[in-house]
């Protein structure tokens, strides 16, 4: 599907007719007072449908505290970042700096599906998935609060299949960044 955008406006106008008056090629080289764009390059049922497996798996590894089943989902050099979080290189520090300091903390980490967006490349070997997610934390006296937030999420095909290859995961604002349980890590 196409949709047609005005670009645009009258200092434009006025900018480009007077660069004509003293500038042949930039009144040659003006853009289009219309562009045709595509929409968004949304994955196909069978990706969609995968994708939305991976983030159920993944959910439940979370949930479960299973560092040691999550890890083959991503890239050993992924590169991820969080709510308060620079740029974190490698799955390893990203369990250390990530992952030890939220997921034994919390509990019934889910992605929102319904909400959920998936995006592939043409050639089918490059995704984005665009997810919100809710949980639950803790305050210091145990009483459970709403933990929600959303994530983006790349994805790389290769010959042994789909690796996440980058993720950031951020609260909502105004949700308190920590979270006071302390559940056992599984691996």
């Amino acid at each position: 599907m196409r949709r047609t955008t005005q670009t645009s406006t009258r200092w434009q106008d006025n900018y480009w007719s007077t660069l004509a008056k003293g500038n042949r090629v930039a009144a040659m080289t003006r853009p289009k007072l219309e562009q045709a764009m595509d929409s968004l390059p949304t994955a196909n049922p069978k990706l969609t449908q995968f994708f939305r497996q991976w983030l159920e798996t993944f959910a439940g590894y979370v949930r479960e505290v299973d560092y040691a089943a999550a890890r083959p989902l991503f890239h050993p050099d992924v590169l991820a970042f969080g709510t308060h979080n620079d740029v974190i290189p490698g799955l390893d520090k990203w369990v250390a700096t990530q992952w030890d300091k939220v997921w034994p903390k919390t509990t019934d980490f889910r992605f929102v599906l319904e909400q959920t967006s998936i995006l592939a490349s043409p050639d089918c070997l490059m995704a984005i998935v665009i997810a919100p997610w809710t949980s639950t934390g803790y305050h210091p006296d145990g009483q459970p609060f709403p933990r929600p937030g959303r994530a983006t999420m790349v994805f790389s095909k290769n010959a042994d299949g789909w690796l996440c290859v980058h993720s950031h995961m951020s609260l909502n604002r105004g949700v308190p960044q920590t979270s006071h349980a302390n559940r056992p890590v599984k691996a």
